[in-house]
């Protein structure tokens, strides 16, 4: 008689539940909104890094130009 073991990822996977209140997957749908929304909070991220990036780099070449000057 041959004994199948099971896989480790299979008994993770059986043993896996979903939670029953996902507001962003209903029935297998995703909200057009929700995308929108996180694609635009993603953005401000984005932009935000980018700004703190640009002073970070400016303020580097000022310091190093006052530096430089004395």
């Amino acid at each position: 008689m041959v004994q199948w073991k099971s896989m480790s990822s299979e008994i993770k996977f059986k043993s896996h539940s979903f939670p029953e209140e996902n507001k962003t997957f209903q029935k297998g749908r995703v909200k057009l909104t929700d995308l929108v929304s996180r694609l635009n909070e993603e953005k401000k991220r984005e932009r935000n890094s980018n700004i703190a990036l640009s002073v970070a780099a400016v303020s580097a070449v000022t310091v190093f130009g006052i530096i430089l000057s004395i």
